[in-house]
């Protein structure tokens, strides 16, 4: 017993990583401008930092897919997209009037999605996948 109350307050007394709350602003702001719906075949919301760089793979079958992304961060904030390996990407700012990009892709059959934190990080990144057609 004296064992599982040493755990416990050890793991009390553990100290936490300070939380930005700017990243928790950003979240609800993406999750609003892009919110969860009955249609969409997949989604996700991911904090980067600043240079940082993700990439999703998802096994989603062939067929004709819109995919939707927006960003939120500081002033200046800015988030590279691509769809493909050898795609360049698309730039997308994360600050001021953000409106949701929206992209129709057919898929053989995995979605790769690269996010890539330009300039300004952190910031919020969310992206959902629909499917159109089979």
């Amino acid at each position: 017993m004296i064992l599982i109350a040493g755990a416990a307050w050890w793991w009390r007394a553990t100290p936490r990583e300070p939380v930005d709350e700017r990243l928790l602003g950003w979240q609800l702001v993406a999750e609003q401008l892009l919110p969860e719906s009955g249609d969409q075949q997949m989604a996700g919301t991911l904090a980067l930092a600043d240079g940082d760089g993700h990439e999703e793979v998802a096994e989603v079958g062939s067929g004709e897919f819109l995919v939707s992304v927006v960003c939120a961060g500081d002033d200046g904030s800015r988030v590279r997209v691509s769809l493909g390996a050898d795609e360049t990407g698309r730039g997308m700012r994360c600050s001021g009037s953000r409106t949701p990009e929206v992209f129709s892709v057919g898929l053989a059959s995995e979605l790769h999605l690269r996010i890539s934190v330009e300039e300004a990080g952190p910031v919020v990144f969310r992206y959902t996948l629909q499917r159109l057609s089979w």
